[in-house]
This record gives structure tokens, sequence and C-alpha cells, in this order.
């Protein structure tokens, strides 16, 4: 596949992870990489479109759930259909994430608010309602691969070793929105002060020191790494760095004989513009979220990456 819209990254040392936020961030500690492409934005509606058009690929969302999958689940919301961000409106509890996600029958990539939606005038935005194994297929139909959250967070860096944010260590410099992030009380208020309430197209916001856009905001990305709640630290040695750490093996927590732990997940990256500073200040190269491999929602989407041989 062309390559002409990705970024040759040159590999190298960084410090991976923070000890100063969200305990799964930790302990952080220096790692290596080595070079690969990447892409210059998250995959956009029309890219994805092609890619469903040379293979008739069909989403995850848009497949009714397999009864076996899903123990105990009621038959009637067995339906194709995905997480779709609904603001309530007023103020409610942030612990109850189902006051603000509606599992929506009929929502999928082409439909991303809802069965009435549609991707018309969103071809640049970047693809969302996308399963693990999604992103996995159009990847190795590109010729491509999904990168590691080491590759990932090197990548969204962009060189500032150890900096709060991928451009500095203020989140809005002089004011500036750096990227689409979510302003106001979440989750009834959206300011939209970015001049964005959900997806923006991709390339709205400065690029990284490596000429990378939305690494920050807009969509989760998906990245390779099975989810482990703290980083592996049994490779770090004083004598040596790890390189490109892979965490864990497998999902620790999932247990196919349990079910409620059936799904493992993966890590994702980079926040989303739902990310307020009020809640999910996730809006960091270091932070990181599990996800289910099973879950599609409204603001997860993914970028590809080349490794370069050595």
């Amino acid at each position: 596949m062309a390559r002409e819209d990705m970024v040759a990254v040159a590999g190298g040392e960084f410090l991976m992870g923070s000890d100063h936020h969200y305990a799964e961030e930790g302990p952080a500690r220096r790692v290596s990489v080595d070079s690969f492409l990447i892409d210059r934005t998250p995959v956009t509606n029309a890219r994805f479109a092609r890619f469903v058009e040379a293979t008739g690929y069909v989403t995850f969302a848009e497949i009714a759930p397999d009864p076996k999958d899903y123990p105990g689940a009621l038959p009637e919301m067995l339906k194709p259909g995905s997480l779709v961000f609904t603001p309530p409106m007023r103020p409610v509890g942030l612990d109850n994430w189902g006051a603000w996600w509606d599992f929506s029958f009929g929502a999928d990539w082409r439909h991303p608010c809802g069965p009435a939606s549609s991707i018309d005038g969103l071809e640049d935005h970047p693809v969302v309602h996308i399963a693990y194994v999604d992103a996995a297929a159009y990847a190795q139909w590109a010729g491509k691969d999904l990168p590691t959250e080491a590759e990932w967070e090197f990548a969204g860096r962009g060189g500032l070793d150890g900096k709060e944010y991928a451009w500095g260590d203020e989140l809005v410099p002089g004011g500036r929105h750096m990227a689409n992030t979510w302003q106001g009380q979440f989750p009834h208020q959206n300011t939209a002060q970015d001049g964005f309430e959900r997806t923006s197209p991709v390339g709205s916001y400065p690029a990284n020191g490596f000429g990378l856009h939305d690494m920050i905001g807009n969509v989760w990305e998906w990245t390779q790494d099975f989810f482990a709640p703290r980083h592996d630290t049994g490779q770090t040695r004083s004598c040596c760095v790890p390189h490109n750490p892979r965490g864990a093996e497998r999902d620790a927590s999932f247990d196919p004989c349990d079910p409620q732990i059936r799904i493992p997940r993966r890590v994702l990256k980079g926040g989303s513009h739902l990310c307020a500073p009020n809640y999910c200040r996730r809006y960091r190269p270091a932070a990181r979220y599990a996800q289910p491999e099973d879950s599609s929602t409204s603001h997860v989407g993914f970028r590809c990456v080349v490794r370069i041989p050595a």
C-alpha cells in the first residue's frame, strides 16, 4: 500500500510512563524502540471506506453478537450496534459511565451517532466504532501493523522526553488548544472552546515534533499490547534499557471460565475528545486505558505502523 501519508520515526530511547497521574501509567522507566513508519493521522472514514470497498469487510459492530460469547445476555440486546456518547442534560455522578454511554442498535462506522446518522461530510474525520479485530484487519490489508504501546508513546511524545503533554508542560499554552479535548464540565457541559463537540477533521491541530497529528485527543487509538495494571518492572535492570517492551503477554484478568471477565483487554493510547480536566485526564502521551477487544465506541479509532528492518 502507498506510504506517502506515513512519517519516518528514527528509533531511540525515552522515558515511558509517568509516576504523577493514574496508577496504571507507572512506573516511569527508560525504554528504547527501533525505527518505524507511522501514519501521519488516525485512519479516516475515507480510508476505511476504501478498505471495505476492496474487501467487503464487515466490522464487529455490524454483526449480531453470538449468544455463546455472552452468556446471560438478554436476547433483545444481541443485535448489531455500538456504544455512542450521549451527554446527559444535567450533572450526573462520574462513577456511572452508563449515564452518558448508550448502546445504540445500528451504530457503526458508517453511522457514528446512531442509525439515523451518517459520515457524509465526515470523510476526513477519524473512523470510529472500531473494535480491535477491525483495526487489525485493516492493518493487515494495508501491509502494515498496529503499534506497540512503546512505539505509540515514543511517536506521541514527538521527541519531548518526559514532558506532560505532546507539546510541552502546559495544557493550553497561551490559550491555544493543541488537541481536540473536552472543555467544560464533563459529561453534561461542553463549551467546545476548541471548535468541536465530537470528532474533528484529522490535522485540525498542530503536529507534534515528529510531524504527527492527533496523537492526543480526537479519538483513542488501539495498540497491540495486552493491558496490565502497571508497567512491567521485571525487565528493568540498572545494566540495561528494555527494548520495545510489550507489557503483558496476555491480559492477566482474562479468565475464559469466568463470565464476568471473558474478553481480553488491549491498551488504548492518546485520549479522545471526551477527556476533560474533571474526568479522564488522559490527554497525555503517558496515559493508557484498558479496552476490551470486543468493544467499539464513538471515540475509538486507530493508526498503523510499518517497522523498518534493522
